[in-house]
């Protein structure tokens, strides 16, 4: 669908960036907090690119007015963010930490003060790891009553101040490579024990939005969900229907629960055959209902292009956390789909296929399922940012995210419903098991993988160009390539 005149991006419009807790905050041990399942899984040999951990991370919890000071000069309209969890409860559970509250208090009035809209994640995958120790984290039914008494706390303390809440950051990620691939805590490699695991997750998901509504009647809240639109590779009837299975299972086993309250019955079905669907007990889908959300988050990256699986054919792929390109592999579901290299797309570094367009196309499909407002709670470009006489010349992330926003412009116009779009990410962070050498930020740390040095904020090309963006609502998007001054 072509448009003949420009999109308009109203005034409302949420012009944002994200981070989480334990990619910025360091402070691991700081102030009565506790230890969360990524202070200790970072701590095992191998487990990520050089062995990096987020100890000191970029320091933001010592440096917090310095970095809101750096989002105020932009003129950040939002700003989304993560609570770690063992700051408020070191143990996951019991008498509160006041000092972990109050940072988040500090930190809250200070983005208020700056004309910049909070909006909190309240988990972005920092599980206690007292919790884990105790009964296995998302494995077990216990959480959903500790994880909801976390919630309600944080709705209580905040709620008079802060309108937007995300729920659970990349359910899908956080399970999948958790308990299927098991390079993300816990580590473990078992489909049965991952999709009973997410379905509790889904079900502390719906409990705790119940709880919202009460505590915070004026606020919305949704969860961001790490959207991957589906393609087939080929016109071919097998691969157009391989396509329709990798949609279901990848994106509307998710969706669907979190906007109706019920999974997809050819993929339950599917695990039901194959002794894997989750256990349903009584009063759970009563329970999911109650969970619909107000947006869908969503965090966009890539897309995902497939073809036929036969039941003998591939499964698991290797991911690529070095950065060093065509190092990844195809995975798959044998017998529903395997992914296949996009011939049309490039890629990043990390073999990530560059599909701007793909983000307006799964904007319109949630729009068209479930009639619901979108908040882009992610998007970025990871790269290898090089400093070079104080300055960093980012052009290649100023073009990748023109695009995305060119996308979002025709998608308002095409009727979708987006309140805001939050690049990931505002600094240089440790992008998980990535280590530090790919940055997304708009502002670049003095740091890398065997040194935190000093830890100097130096903005790049890309902030004064954001900064533009926002000033004049988006509309230097269409002119061409704007000055970074």
């Amino acid at each position: 669908m072509y448009h003949p005149q420009q999109p308009v991006f109203s005034t409302s419009f949420l012009w944002g960036s994200a981070s989480a807790a334990y990619q910025i905050e360091g402070a691991w041990d700081q102030d009565g907090k506790g230890p969360s399942v990524w202070d200790v899984y970072t701590k095992q040999p191998g487990t990520t690119y050089k062995d990096t951990n987020g100890d000191t991370a970029v320091d933001h919890y010592n440096r917090m007015e310095e970095d809101v000071r750096l989002m105020a000069e932009m003129g950040l309209k939002a700003y989304r963010f993560s609570i770690a969890w063992t700051r408020i409860f070191p143990e996951g559970r019991g008498e509160p930490n006041e000092a972990g509250l109050a940072f988040y208090d500090r930190l809250i009035d200070t983005l208020l003060a700056s004309n910049i809209e909070p909006i909190v994640t309240v988990y972005h995958w920092d599980l206690p790891q007292a919790l884990m120790d105790e009964y296995g984290g998302w494995e077990s039914r216990s959480i959903i009553d500790d994880f909801h008494n976390y919630c309600v706390t944080l709705f209580k303390r905040y709620g008079d101040r802060v309108k937007y809440w995300v729920t659970l950051n990349e359910q899908n990620i956080f399970i999948g490579l958790g308990y299927r691939s098991g390079i993300h805590p816990p580590g473990v490699k078992d489909e049965k024990r991952m999709f009973q695991a997410n379905h509790i997750a889904n079900l502390a998901n719906a409990k705790a939005i119940a709880s919202f509504r009460e505590l915070v009647p004026n606020g919305q809240v949704g969860p961001s969900f790490a959207l991957s639109p589906v393609y087939p590779y080929t016109s071919h009837p097998e691969d157009v229907l391989a396509a329709e299975n990798a949609e279901e299972m990848m994106n509307h086993w998710y969706m669907d629960v979190y906007a109706w309250g019920r999974y997809p019955e050819t993929i339950f079905e599917h695990l039901q055959r194959q002794g894997k669907a989750p256990e349903i007990e009584e009063g759970d889908m009563a329970l999911l209902r109650l969970g619909r959300p107000d947006f869908m988050g969503i965090n966009y990256y890539q897309t995902t292009t497939v073809e036929r699986n036969p039941l003998d054919g591939i499964s698991e792929g290797k991911m690529n956390t070095t950065g060093k390109k065509g190092t990844s592999s195809d995975s798959g579901v044998p017998g529903l789909f395997k992914t296949i290299r996009n011939p049309n797309l490039d890629t990043t570094n990390w073999d990530w296929e560059i599909d701007p367009t793909g983000l307006r196309i799964g904007m319109r499909r949630i729009h068209s399922r479930y009639g619901l407002p979108i908040l882009i709670s992610e998007n970025g470009l990871g790269e290898f940012d090089k400093l070079e006489d104080g300055e960093i010349h980012d052009d290649y992330r100023i073009d990748y995210l023109a695009a995305h926003l060119r996308e979002i412009g025709s998608a308002l116009q095409d009727g979708v419903d987006v309140i805001g779009y939050c690049t990931w990410s505002f600094t240089d962070l440790l992008s998980w098991l990535n280590g530090y050498q790919k940055r997304y930020g708009f502002v670049y740390i003095d740091r890398d993988e065997n040194d935190a040095r000093s830890l100097e904020r130096i903005k790049k090309k890309s902030f004064f160009w954001y900064q533009q963006t926002i000033q004049q609502h988006g509309a230097n998007l269409w002119k061409g390539r704007v000055n970074s001054q």
